[in-house]
């Protein structure tokens, strides 16, 4: 990946009718990235790719790609392609007639096609011999990778994504993650993925965009928006997560409903005198006093265990704390707690494992 843009939206901007989908937005993506776009229904993904491919034309703004305005171009003549969902392969066609297609509509020489499509099967991982064979003889992993075949055969800038794995069992699409993860760094190529999946898009992308009625919320890498969202939405949205509502006091204190704090962690929290804001910890970064460790922390908050969730290599837990409030702890294996559900129990975190979304 490079610092060079390769695909710019400048003011983009989509109504249909009375309904705005799409609120002015701007987005640079750099040449090489892998960028996701998430964000819950209705958010304005599906409309936003429907844009950059050409499927639908903007109300207003500009669509920029190489330096040269494309959102008036037809989208046969975009030297982009799109991944549908549905895959959308010809069942009539065999595997190499399916990656060849777009050549073909370019007026290549049968010979040049049929070499490209070896190629790509080779990219793919494919057997050649699977160049005769049926599309309805494929599993849904080989569909998936002879649509990315075809995707690429005529070398396009980007290859946009419209939640191509969303329809797969568990095991594939985690194992197709990996392929396309691995396809993106050995072609070089700047992908675009929709997605409603969180793992999908921390597992693959470099950076995330988080969608929200028709706004970018946040744009930035995963380990960042994971960490350090800008807003309770994007909290929220990026998996469990305990928040608390925080008040500074004229004396440099800091109000808390729901949890202890030791007296250092006013001034540590850096808000001035009657601010407010919202402190978030996730599930990993709290634990048990006294679950094998005893100690306390910079803050703390008691209640009643009333759930626990067995997630494979980790484990759960839903704590009901005594202001009512639901919250959430994870541990590993090791340290599984092992007290009964409705027991009382004591939560303890650090505030470096903190984090403090100002003005919520």
């Amino acid at each position: 990946m490079t610092n060079k843009t390769v695909l710019e939206i400048a003011g983009l901007h989509k109504r249909f009718g009375d309904f705005t989908a799409l609120h002015s937005l701007d987005l640079k993506v750099r040449d090489g990235e892998f960028l996701a776009i998430v964000g819950p229904s209705g958010s304005g993904k599906t409309t936003l790719i429907r844009l950059f491919v050409g499927m639908d034309e903007p109300t207003d703004g500009t669509i920029w790609l190489r330096g040269k305005r494309i959102d008036m171009v037809p989208a046969n003549k975009r030297p982009t392609c799109m991944v549908f969902q549905s895959l959308a392969l010809f069942p009539h066609m065999t595997v190499g007639r399916n990656i060849e297609f777009p050549l073909k509509i370019q007026g290549v020489g049968k010979d040049q096609r049929h070499a490209r499509a070896l190629e790509l099967l080779d990219l793919l991982r494919l057997p050649r011999a699977y160049y005769n064979r049926r599309v309805h003889q494929c599993s849904g992993g080989e569909r998936q990778r002879i649509a990315l075949a075809r995707a690429l055969a005529f070398d396009p800038d980007i290859l946009f994504f419209d939640e191509p794995l969303s329809a797969l069992d568990y095991r594939l699409r985690k194992t197709l993650e990996k392929e396309l993860k691995d396809l993106h760094v050995r072609t070089g190529k700047t992908f675009v993925y929709i997605t409603h999946s969180l793992e999908e898009a921390m597992a693959m992308s470099d950076r995330i965009a988080i969608m929200r009625a028709g706004r970018f919320e946040q744009v930035a890498p995963a380990d960042e928006i994971y960490n350090r969202p800008i807003s309770r939405f994007v909290a929220e949205f990026m998996g469990e997560v305990n928040l608390f509502s925080v008040r500074a006091d004229e004396g440099g204190g800091v109000l808390a409903e729901g949890m202890d704090l030791t007296p250092d962690v006013g001034p540590r929290l850096g808000l001035a005198a009657a601010e407010t804001g919202t402190l978030m910890v996730r599930p990993e970064n709290v634990w048990f006093v006294g679950a094998g460790n005893g100690r306390g922390g910079d803050m703390m908050a008691r209640g009643h265990l009333r759930g626990e969730l067995n997630l494979g290599s980790r484990f759960q837990y839903e704590v009901e704390s005594e202001t009512g409030q639901r919250l959430t702890v994870e541990t590993s294996r090791e340290g599984r707690h092992d007290g009964p559900l409705g027991e009382p129990v004591t939560l303890a975190w650090s505030l470096d494992r903190c984090h403090l979304i100002q003005g919520e």
